[in-house]
């Protein structure tokens, strides 16, 4: 496959520097900052205190070259949001919050590695399929794209290429704000450290892991003909089991009731949405237990 590139217009970024930085981020974020070294990146996310996710994002500590610091790779519709939180918690700590989303944007460079001069690049922590993000001014896209050898295609591309992976994405695929962790399975994804120490939200997210009571989670659907509108219930029958999130070329995402899934197909009921037909799958990256599958 090409190589591939496109602007995400959806996405910004926040800096956060100073000499307390990373013992800052790391008592409020679901990783372990401390782990972390120069020209590395994580996934991760601030929670609210019962657990819920305010904003996911990709962390990357920038080197010496790049400024220093820790960026930010966030949903741009919340990059304020997050800087209100950041600086809400900051108290005396010896830190800055920058939010850059007007003069900083986020390209994703598919499949595989890259490193552009035009900007911080890192592989996307997620998955390794998702190939590499690249933090730069947005008008200098196309020639960071032409420099690496790139196809620069619409954010669409992107989506498509994410979607048909089961990969989610927050506002589209889950509520921020009413969804755990779990539920948009960062668990899955490397977004949450289970052995680090205290952070905004820790005392939930560690009893559904224990519990293994995890009873919604994102899961991939296959259809054929038209795509279905996002946010339509998902529905068995006469039960609805959860919502649809992103659909397109044939692939989809949706936030549903495991339990409700495994009796539908043990009793061989169809599963919907918008009167279109949709086949469940597992993403196959994810670990967590699948109705149908051996226990």
């Amino acid at each position: 496959m090409a190589l591939q590139a496109a602007l995400l217009p959806d996405r910004g970024v926040v800096k956060v520097s100073g000499d307390d930085s990373r013992t800052f981020l790391n008592g409020l974020f679901t990783i372990d900052v401390t782990k972390m070294t120069p020209g590395t990146a994580r996934f991760g996310a601030l929670l609210t205190p019962q657990g819920k996710i305010v904003a996911d994002f990709i962390v990357f500590e920038a080197t010496e070259e790049d400024g220093g610091g820790f960026l930010i790779d966030c949903p741009r519709a919340l990059s304020g949001t997050l800087v209100e939180k950041l600086i809400f918690y900051k108290l005396r700590a010896k830190v800055a919050v920058q939010d850059l989303s007007a003069t900083l944007g986020v390209m994703a460079v598919w499949p595989g590695a890259a490193e552009s001069e035009y900007g911080p690049s890192f592989a996307d922590p997620r998955l390794p399929d998702l190939g590499t993000r690249v933090i730069l001014p947005p008008d200098t896209t196309a020639d960071a794209a032409r420099d690496l050898g790139a196809m620069l295609v619409d954010a669409d591309v992107y989506d498509a290429h994410r979607i048909a992976l089961g990969i989610p994405r927050g506002g589209t695929d889950f509520s921020y704000g009413d969804a755990f962790p779990h539920e948009a399975n960062m668990d899955q994804l490397g977004g949450v450290d289970f052995e680090k120490g205290c952070y905004v939200g820790q005392e939930v997210v560690s009893r559904v892991e224990h519990r293994g009571s995890a009873r919604s989670r994102i899961i991939s659907l296959r259809y054929e003909n038209q795509s279905p509108d996002e946010s339509l219930p998902v529905m068995a029958g006469e039960k609805q089991i959860g919502f649809l999130g992103s659909a397109t070329n044939g692939h989809g995402v949706a936030l549903v009731r495991l339990d409700r899934l495994e009796d539908a197909m043990a009793a061989g009921t169809p599963i919907e949405a918008g009167g279109i037909r949709l086949h469940a799958t597992k993403p196959a990256w994810a670990k967590f237990p699948f109705p149908g599958e051996a226990k």
